[in-house]
């Protein structure tokens, strides 16, 4: 049985024309979705198409959604050992060592 997940949830609300519910999303307004945490092999490849130019979300039930330009996706990793190098290579990268980040980084 096809269950949604967290994330194509969130795309599919922000990608949605409709605005209902108490959390109303404008479609003109620039949103963001933090992915905080390790990168997984099975979930990060799935991504490429939302990273590459045509923007759409390739779900496993054949579905697509089609996400708005005001839309960002950043990720928040400790390390990329999973993540192919096409993943890598759709992505900028900002690095900063542990010693800049202080005393209580994690």
């Amino acid at each position: 049985e096809w269950k949604y997940g967290v994330a194509s949830k969130l795309m599919r609300k922000v990608s949605s024309k409709k605005k209902k519910g108490p959390q109303k999303i404008d479609r003109d307004m620039n949103t963001w979705i933090v992915f905080d945490g390790p990168v997984d092999s099975k979930w990060i490849e799935n991504m490429n198409s939302v990273l590459d130019d045509s923007r759409m979300l390739c779900l496993a039930n054949a579905e697509r959604i089609k996400l708005p330009a005001q839309m960002r996706i950043l990720f928040e990793v400790q390390d990329l050992a999973c993540a192919s190098l096409a993943t890598v290579s759709r992505c900028g990268m900002v690095y900063i060592s542990p010693t800049d980040l202080g005393w209580k980084a994690y």
